[in-house]
């Protein structure tokens, strides 16, 4: 049978996940009475509720006895390594863009990765059913992306379709009949080549890692496309390291082909076809499967590198272990090494003392998902604020600067500029309308103006801006950033918070926590109303005398607390301060729990490092 390999890539939120529903449907990869949920291949519990893609996956069509491999890549800046491996073992792309929005910074990003690799897009002008739509406008943006990233001719004569992924439909013109995705399907047969390595079939056997994934009964399998030769079950391979070293010799026990969404056993595979394998114990992304006969590795493209970094600890605060299991320090490494080894945006690192690990990657989303991921398998996790990371070049510090997209009501577009170029030192790029009373900013702001901005950001804007970001380069310092200015409120006590005391509290500022929820002494249970810290006391109670007084009695109403989400959190902490994670609980605590252990690190002027 005929092959094709192809990735899906885009913005986020662009309809990738939504479109390949409606290639399978229209393939004929689902029986026609079968029930199958919206966004398919979105089959991770995270991907379902946030609505985005996080993981990589493959799943295959047939159309006109050609097998066609898809592969739906993440659309978040965080989630661009799985987007750079995934690029490596295919041979063209559909690249989708909003007709409304055009294209936007991952946009850029992932076509850069793809034009360099020397693919040919196909360009599909998504959701041009939408009233807002302007497809022309967004595909003649599309040509001048394609420009700025220095396209070559061939690339440049890209083709381009209109299409809905939600309606299931595509044309070539925007006027056509709107009836299935069949134009699609033969573009994709005509203009993406056929992989070169089906040439290769008589070579020895090579395969490059691409995603790695595990299975409860057959233990771990990798994927990537065969660059030549064939493999059998029951063959021995050999693993190789990006430096040629080789990592085991092993026996395949399992070969897996894409039909459709499922894996099925296959025997035998070829040159040309993405394929999964299971046997090995030690191989991982990036590495090379060979036959024994190959000594050299295969090349495996470098990945940009991670622009912040978390530090994860044990939960040591005096409610640790009551809601989770795995609290041990070489529980948490053992399970972050086992992340690092599948997402090669992710570096772990341990911390001086050996009871903390800092973690890099690529932005504060990738990091939550890590933290939701682990708190969901019964982790309880001590959590510091992002940091960026810094390069120093000829005796010069350099720092990551993103390249931000907002897309802003007219109204609020003045509280936007002033916000990003005054204290958090960005630097105005661009500015247009972008129609129906909005305006769309592009800057240049460093990492460690945005930590944190987002939640600012939607309040400056009534919740109707969108901030899109990617990380752009790296460039001088530019000096000190104001943190958070209001101070926090911090328990004095252990215990259950008392209802009239929380009630009391609330002049001080927003509290954090309701009545009878557990705090102890040094747990950050609101914000204060001024910039300084104040430790207060949430289980004082009402006094009791026997003397009756005008409204002594009245009921206490609280208003309901302030519960940050879990990006929130860690971006609102300060430096001396922790987000203590537990798969029931998110709590704010300062580092030192102590009172005066934190005074006489206030006194000694000892800056915390985390």
């Amino acid at each position: 049978m005929h092959l094709r390999n192809i990735a899906i890539i885009a913005h986020v939120d662009h309809g990738k996940t939504t479109l390949v529903d409606a290639l399978l449907k229209q393939s004929g990869a689902f029986r026609e009475n079968q029930a199958v949920a919206d966004r398919a291949l979105d089959s991770n519990d995270l991907e379902r509720e946030r609505g985005i893609t996080i993981l990589a996956k493959c799943a295959s069509v047939e159309w006109q006895g050609t097998r066609i491999n898809i592969v739906d890549t993440p659309g978040h800046a965080d989630f661009g390594g799985e987007v750079e491996r995934i690029l490596g073992m295919v041979d063209g792309v559909v690249l989708l863009v909003d007709a409304a929005e055009g294209p936007m910074p991952q946009t850029k990003f992932v076509t850069s990765k793809a034009l360099a690799l020397g693919l040919r897009p196909i360009v599909v002008l998504n959701k041009a059913d939408r009233p807002d739509a302007d497809p022309d406008r967004a595909l003649n943006e599309c040509f001048d992306l394609f420009a700025d990233l220095g396209a070559d001719e061939d690339q440049l004569d890209f083709p381009a379709l209109y299409a809905s992924g939600r309606a299931g439909w595509a044309d070539a013109d925007p006027d056509g009949p709107r009836r299935d995705l069949s134009a699609l399907f033969d573009l994709i047969l005509h203009h993406v080549p056929a992989p070169a390595q089906a040439a290769h079939g008589d070579g020895p056997f090579r395969m490059l890692a691409t995603i790695l994934g595990a299975d409860p009964f057959i233990g771990r399998t990798l994927t990537g496309r065969i660059e030549s030769g064939a493999v059998k079950t029951g063959e021995t391979l050999r693993a190789l390291s990006r430096d040629g070293a080789l990592i085991e010799t092993f026996r395949v026990t399992r070969i897996f082909g894409f039909r459709g969404l499922a894996r099925q056993p296959v025997e035998t595979a070829l040159a040309g076809d993405i394929v999964s394998l299971a046997g090995m114990s030690g191989a991982t992304v990036a590495d090379s499967l060979v036959a024994p006969a190959v000594t050299a590795p295969l090349p495996a493209r470098p990945i940009d590198p991670p622009t912040i970094t978390v530090t994860f600890g044990i939960n040591d605060s005096p409610l640790a272990g009551r809601d989770g299991a795995k609290l041990q320090s070489r529980v948490i490494r053992e399970r972050l090494m086992r992340e690092a080894e599948a997402n090669v945006a992710i570096r772990v690192t341990d911390a001086p003392g050996g009871e903390a690990f800092e973690v890099a990657g690529r932005g504060e989303l990738q990091m939550g998902v890590l933290i939701e991921n682990m708190r969901r398998e019964g982790f309880e996790l001590s959590i510091s604020r992002p940091r960026v990371v810094l390069r120093q070049e000829n005796g010069q510090t350099l720092e990551p600067v993103e390249d931000i997209t907002i897309d802003v009501d007219d109204a609020y577009s003045g509280v936007v500029i002033e916000k990003l170029t005054g204290a958090r030192k960005g630097e105005l790029t661009g500015m247009r309308q972008a129609g129906g009373g909005k305006t769309r900013i592009t800057a240049l702001v460093p990492s460690r103006g945005l930590i944190g901005y987002h939640g600012e950001f939607l309040t400056d804007t009534r919740g109707t801006g969108v901030l899109n970001r990617i990380f752009h380069g790296w460039v001088p310092h530019k000096g000190a950033i104001p943190r958070r200015r209001a101070g926090v409120l911090i328990s004095t006590e252990n215990g259950a918070a008392v209802g009239y005391a929380l009630w009391n509290l609330e002049e001080r500022g927003r509290l954090f926590i309701g009545a009878q929820e557990p705090v102890y002494e040094g747990m950050i249970i609101g914000e204060h109303s001024r910039e300084n810290d104040l430790e207060v006391n949430p289980l004082k109670g009402r006094k009791l005398t026997n003397v009756r007084a005008a409204g002594k009695d009245d009921a206490v109403v609280l208003t309901p607390p302030v519960r940050l989400r879990l990006e929130e959190a860690i971006a609102y902490i300060d430096d001396d301060e922790l987000v203590e994670v537990t798969p029931r609980a998110l709590r704010l605590r300062k580092r030192h729990l102590d009172p005066h252990e934190r005074k006489r690190m206030a006194r000694g002027g000892q800056s915390v490092t985390v």
